[in-house]
């Protein structure tokens, strides 16, 4: 609670009582909203640029439409969509046509049905799988024990060729399926259209990583 670095995650006040949320609110000492008036002021200007304002519209409106029931207040609302079918209505929302697909090879399979669902829906889809390339991983200075399948070829992960692919076909939005860490990085690096993500690569629980946050205090206490 001393330190005046912005840490909202250890706020320590119920969620409809913080400055965050309410007039009058409370407000540890850490709390960007209290402490930041200058640079909220300044970003508040990024909304007066059209695109920006568009987009950030489109983005709570989309929000909002994710819940039935509204109209019963909060404490009633209930989530009836799924994460695939928001980024089809965003982009419809977005009067988008083109949106790329930056895939891992490990959910090739997935990235087929998205593939499909994007198709079906009057979008043309432009696809990049991490492997596109095929340069060895020696080129990025990795040695044969630090490959997954050693004494084997083994082609690198490749996202700035990823996003550069996407760039060249004029995307005019992306989408990510279960890059790995680092390597999803260095894609938004490099990617000039807005990206988002569908799903981010967890090997042990099926691309469902906050299962680990889930069981902290249990199974994977050992996290700690």
């Amino acid at each position: 609670m001393k330190s005046e670095l912005p840490n909202c995650a250890k706020c320590p006040y119920n969620m409809t009582d913080r400055l965050c949320r309410k007039d009058e609110g409370k407000a540890p000492p850490f709390c960007p909203t209290r402490n930041n008036s200058d640079l909220i002021d300044n970003c508040l200007r990024e909304y007066h640029r059209p695109d920006i304002l568009e987009f950030a519209k489109q983005s709570s409106i989309q929000e909002s439409d994710g819940y039935a029931y509204r109209d019963n207040g909060y404490e009633r609302v209930k989530p009836i969509k799924p994460r695939i079918e928001e980024v089809i209505e965003f982009s419809q929302k977005m009067d988008y046509r083109r949106l790329g697909l930056a895939f891992c090879i490990g959910l090739r399979k997935e990235a087929t049905v998205v593939e499909k669902l994007l198709s079906d829906r009057g979008f043309i889809v432009v696809s990049t799988i991490c492997k596109v390339g095929r340069i060895p991983k020696e080129h990025i200075g990795i040695r044969d024990d630090q490959k997954i399948s050693i004494g084997d070829f083994e082609a690198m992960c490749n996202p700035v060729l990823q996003a550069s692919i996407l760039n060249q076909e004029k995307t005019d939005f992306n989408i990510l399926l279960g890059l790995c860490v680092g390597h999803d990085s260095l894609f938004f690096k490099y990617a000039k259209a807005p990206c988002t993500v569908l799903a981010v690569k967890d090997r042990v629980f099926g691309h469902n990583p906050l299962a680990a946050i889930y069981n902290i205090d249990s199974y994977y206490r050992y996290l700690k």
